[in-house]
């Protein structure tokens, strides 16, 4: 019998990351919330409990360990299209220490989003219902996955960015492609092939950063 907590657990210990049980909980409690909220407002394709362990809670958490590593005074995270709330809402449970906007464009998104914030107890999150060329405001870090291009990514997030900030977009394959089209002014800092367990497909965290 699939055993959703033990196996997040055991996940979570291969990434090495050390977690509390009021994490554990939050971490389960999303994944209960997105399952509930899926019927209704199709927040994602993924419905099964194993599938939703490993293409959301799982794959997000990989990011974690980067985090620190690319940027260590972080403080402002802004992550766009954030959809159903990953990797934006396990980034905010496992690092509590970041201050994290999760911006969408479409309102019921956001709506679900604030309302885990609300049942979980999220102080360091907050969703925004906006697109996100009309933000202001000043990031340390601006994530994605699965949002855009690179290019349009960092097109669209160019003024949130701080001057020694950084991008990080969440891949599948290396993608080439969109790394020989990215503009002038964005350098690719480095690209790291992301390991989560349980699932097969290639991952890749590409970190850009604004060119001096």
């Amino acid at each position: 019998m699939f055993d959703f907590r033990t196996e997040l657990q055991a996940g979570l210990e291969k990434l090495k990351l050390t977690v509390d049980e009021i994490q554990l909980d939050r971490l389960c409690r999303f994944a209960e919330l997105l399952g509930k909220w899926n019927k209704v407002y199709n927040l994602t394709a993924i419905t099964s409990d194993a599938d939703i362990l490993t293409h959301h809670l799982l794959d997000s958490a990989s990011l974690v360990p980067y985090v620190r590593e690319i940027h260590s005074n972080a403080v402002r995270v802004s992550d766009v299209g954030s959809g159903g709330g990953v990797p934006p809402i396990p980034l905010a449970i496992l690092r509590p220490d970041l201050q994290i906007t999760a911006v969408d464009a479409v309102s019921k998104k956001t709506a679900f989003l604030t309302q885990v914030a609300i049942e979980l107890r999220l102080s360091n999150f907050v969703a925004r219902h906006a697109r996100v060329e009309k933000l202001n405001g000043s990031y340390d870090l601006i994530t994605s996955r699965a949002f855009a291009s690179l290019e349009d990514f960092v097109s669209l997030t160019k003024t949130l960015m701080s001057p020694s900030g950084a991008w990080l977009a969440m891949k599948g394959v290396m993608p080439d492609n969109e790394v020989s089209s990215l503009p002038s002014g964005v350098k690719v800092e480095q690209i790291y092939p992301l390991i989560v367990p349980g699932l097969s497909e290639e991952r890749h965290l590409v970190v850009m950063k604004p060119a001096v």
